[in-house]
């Protein structure tokens, strides 16, 4: 027996010695005359009597009011037993989709939805089910049945993610509009986004996008930087027949993008293309001021234009620190053909032969010579060139 208990049973001892002192003090009767009836009984009987008909009296209202609420209680019972199951079967859809489980998650987030606060989680977690097991079909009415403000952008998101999944990436954009037209920028609406560009060729857009997700550390460094390479690749040539766009576009990509070796290559032969060597000539060395790359520098050997000796110059410069270069001697022999300095050209190229390091540059450069010997009307050494590159083709 509890402490409380104990005080209980002695406040009952005391109130009863309490009672009993006073009905031992008081010796008063009472007579009750109903005519021809007569009731004489003592104080204590009547106070004795009073308190038991109050007592049989409660316990009767108290019988009879439950008796009342029985059917009330019955419902109140039956309506928790029901929430229970629902939850229980919530907690089960969870578990099941979770673990693959697909068609119990879809089975067991139709029992849960008995319950009127249950609908919307459950109609998320049966869209989810049915959309891996593609039913569109139940997919959508499972999503159709997602009611609540509460649930809104989660179904949005969702139904972009499950669009993008199908292969119907506007769709997902869409849907991913109609989320951020509401203020949201969530980071898994960005991913998405991400995707649905990519899918679309939107590469502007990608551009934008990546920058975002950088500045939220969401997107891994190395992915980041082939992602933002292959969107400025794809932006550029979108613009391969407008030098003023193209050279627009180039200058608005970031810094380490536009300044990569792959993407100033491309960029230097689209600009070479539309006769803007000289363009394509600043983005060649900006980029090799960066990163040393020897088809960039192979590159810089197209760069020449009309006026050839100020490339010739800027890449006699580089010789001090990059002496046996063979991709530097190709460029220089390039640009010198360019200048009909034959000498030099043979020289540089001769060079390039002697320390080509594998054999697409000694196909290239026998190529190379061949050509100027061709233009010089030399056709013997034009033709041992061209066999000598052959050869070194077939080789190989």
């Amino acid at each position: 027996m509890t402490l409380r208990g104990l005080i209980w049973i002695a406040a009952l001892f005391a109130i009863a010695v309490g009672f009993a002192l006073a009905g031992h003090a008081q010796q008063g009767h009472v007579i009750l005359l109903y005519p021809p009836y007569r009731l004489d009984m003592t104080l204590h009987v009547l106070i004795g009597a009073i308190v038991a008909l109050f007592v049989v009296l409660y316990i009767a209202i108290r019988l009879l009011r439950s008796i009342w609420k029985m059917p009330e209680r019955f419902a109140g019972f039956r309506s928790r037993s029901r929430t229970a199951k629902a939850n229980a079967a919530l907690r089960d859809a969870l578990a099941h989709f979770h673990s693959g489980r697909f068609s119990r998650a879809e089975k067991s987030a139709r029992s849960a939805a008995a319950v009127r606060d249950n609908v919307d989680s459950a109609g998320m977690i049966g869209a989810l089910a049915a959309h891996r097991m593609r039913e569109t079909a139940r997919r959508d009415a499972w999503l159709d049945s997602i009611k609540g403000n509460a649930w809104w952008d989660a179904k949005l998101l969702a139904l972009a993610e499950m669009q993008e999944d199908a292969n119907d990436p506007q769709a997902a954009l869409n849907s991913l509009n109609a989320l951020e037209a509401q203020g949201a920028r969530r980071l898994r609406a960005q991913q998405l986004a991400l995707r649905a560009h990519q899918d679309l060729h939107h590469w502007d857009d990608v551009l934008r996008i990546v920058k975002l997700l950088e500045k939220r550390e969401a997107i891994d460094p190395a992915s980041a930087a082939q992602t933002k390479r292959q969107a400025a690749e794809h932006a550029l040539r979108e613009r391969r027949h407008d030098a003023v766009k193209l050279m627009e576009a180039w200058k608005n990509l970031p810094t380490d993008t536009r300044l990569a070796p792959r993407v100033a290559d491309l960029a230097a032969s689209l600009l070479i293309d539309l006769d803007r060597a000289d363009d394509a000539r600043r983005i060649v060395e900006q980029a090799l001021a960066v990163q040393w790359d020897g088809k960039l520098v192979r590159r810089y050997g197209g760069c020449g234009g009309s006026d050839p000796l100020p490339a010739i110059q800027r890449a006699e410069t580089w010789q001090a620190a990059h002496p046996n270069d063979p991709d530097l001697s190709f460029a220089l022999g390039a640009l010198c053909i360019q200048q009909r300095l034959w000498g030099k050209a043979q020289s540089f190229l001769e060079t390039a032969l002697k320390y080509a390091d594998h054999p697409a540059m000694t196909v290239r450069t026998h190529r190379l010579l061949g050509d100027m010997y061709e233009s010089l009307g030399n056709a013997d050494e034009a033709a041992r060139h061209y066999r000598e590159g052959a050869r070194a083709f077939d080789l190989h």
